[in-house]
């Protein structure tokens, strides 16, 4: 089935259609820790099978709507207090600007992003939600979506755990969400580690959310921090988790893996951030764990080496913004597109715009956001060159 014949016996199995065992994986890990090359092969057939030699990327502005947050993850900058100059509230004026301008610079995706149900702890985003005459941050963020399709950009939203009724209003105007998963491991939810203050990432939580995700039918983006401390069998049983979410529910659209990088204002500062190879290698085994997947990296978290891991089997690079910063992650700009397409056609690939849902999720929205959709989409269900460039 396939010319090359790997010395793995659980590699050619999986290059065979015929699956994989956690302590499969676990053996082609201990492995490729000595010689990955194996690893990456396999991995890189896999991506060309079922995924072609094109790589997508969502053009973006990212909203940051609401950074006050419930939670305190020790490895998070996002999260702003009151008094912090950093802080953001976002006005339905201040939104139907940026999504003016982001129409301007052709973006497709407007990514709306929160804290953790800031109302339940801040007084002032209970205030904020007021003036604007709703009750809730889900609720605004309805108006936010409806406002984006009334634009001309399509919405994705990323607002940690929002309950099933909360995310079957917001189904109706967005074309897919996000939640990272992060880990399944409870214990890194102990004292001293990163998710102890943030009782949102508890991983029966987490689960639930993208439980219901499944349930709504609602195309999910999730994904796994990689280097925040966790051992390679609390990745391995992570990425199986979504495995078997998927599995169940067919909507978990992609898998974003990314790689911790530490930040001055938070407790893991002196952290270091996550090792290239040892990232590379569980890039490679989520490919191998799901071979179908669309499996991302943020291409600014690996600034000097993100066309390298097109060779480990990734098949798209996330959001990227002409407009905008990353505000989870500000230190590190967005790459400029033209020059992703440059090192992705270096590397053998063609770099093609998506929405932020992929075509093979279609079936999952509204007739009326698929019509909307239609309007700049290509015969392959990707957004017409000439729009986007």
């Amino acid at each position: 089935m396939n010319k090359l014949v790997l010395n793995s016996e659980s590699l050619n199995n999986v290059l065979d259609n015929r699956g994989i065992s956690r302590q499969n994986i676990l053996e082609i890990y201990q492995h490729a820790i000595k010689d990955p090359n194996e690893l990456f092969s396999a991995a890189q057939i896999l991506r060309k099978k079922y995924k072609g030699n094109a790589v997508t990327f969502s053009k973006k502005a990212f909203f940051n709507i609401v950074n006050l947050c419930k939670d305190s993850c020790s490895y998070c900058t996002y999260k702003a207090e009151p008094e912090e100059e950093k802080l953001s509230l976002m006005s339905k004026q201040q939104i139907t600007e940026l999504l003016e301008l982001a129409k301007k610079y052709r973006c497709v995706e407007a990514l709306f992003v929160t804290g953790e149900q800031p109302e339940q702890r801040y007084q002032e985003a209970r205030d904020w939600l007021k003036e604007n005459e709703v009750t809730s941050t889900s609720e605004y963020l309805i108006h936010a979506s409806e406002i984006a399709l009334e634009k001309g950009l399509f919405p994705h939203t990323n607002a940690g755990n929002l309950n099933f009724e909360e995310m079957r209003e917001l189904k109706k105007t967005n074309i897919s969400m996000g939640l990272m998963l992060e880990n399944v491991s409870e214990r890194l939810t102990e004292k001293g580690m990163p998710h102890f203050l943030a009782a949102s990432k508890r991983p029966k939580a987490r689960l639930e959310i993208l439980e219901n995700s499944g349930k709504l039918r609602i195309p999910m983006t999730t994904g796994i921090l990689v280097g925040i401390g966790e051992t390679i069998e609390e990745i391995i049983d992570s990425l199986l988790a979504i495995k078997q979410l998927h599995q169940k529910y067919g909507n978990i659209q992609e898998i974003i893996l990314q790689n911790f990088q530490p930040k001055q204002d938070t407790r893991m500062k002196d952290e270091p951030s996550a090792d290239e190879k040892y990232f590379k290698i569980v890039v490679a085994l989520s490919r191998i764990i799901m071979p179908k997947m669309n499996i991302q990296i943020p291409p600014n978290l690996s600034p000097r080496s993100y066309q390298s891991f097109l060779s480990v089997g990734i098949n798209d690079w996330g959001g990227i913004s002409p407009l905008t910063p990353d505000f989870v992650n500000p230190e590190f700009s967005w790459p400029e597109i033209n020059k992703v397409e440059e090192n992705s056609k270096n590397a053998g690939f063609n770099l093609k715009c998506r929405f932020p849902i992929y075509p093979e999720f279609s079936s999952f929205i509204s007739k009326e956001l698929q019509d909307k959709m239609e309007k700049i989409q290509d015969e392959e269900g990707l957004v017409k060159e000439e729009y986007w460039r």
